[in-house]
């Protein structure tokens, strides 16, 4: 596939197509590692961890004598039930 290196704003961009995108397990947002390697554009995809971070590590930020409790939100404002 041909693709042409447009300017955008100060920057400048190359679409991809859905297809490719597909191919590479990518998504609008995800990122990406871009890397030159004799000439070529390398582009990989960034190595994930769901939301940004992993569960582990925001678990081990919980204080050993953290408690649960309540909190109200108030009364209905709509068609919720409680």
């Amino acid at each position: 596939m041909l693709a042409k290196i447009q300017k955008w704003g100060n920057s400048q961009g190359l679409r991809i197509s859905k297809n490719l995108l597909s191919d590479a397990q990518l998504d609008v947002g995800d990122e990406v590692d871009i890397s030159v390697k004799e000439g070529i554009l390398i582009v990989a995809p960034a190595k994930r961890i769901r939301g940004r971070h992993s569960l582990k590590d925001l678990v081990a930020h919980i204080p050993k004598n953290y408690q649960l409790g309540e909190v109200d939100w108030g009364e209905p404002v709509g068609k919720e039930e409680w």
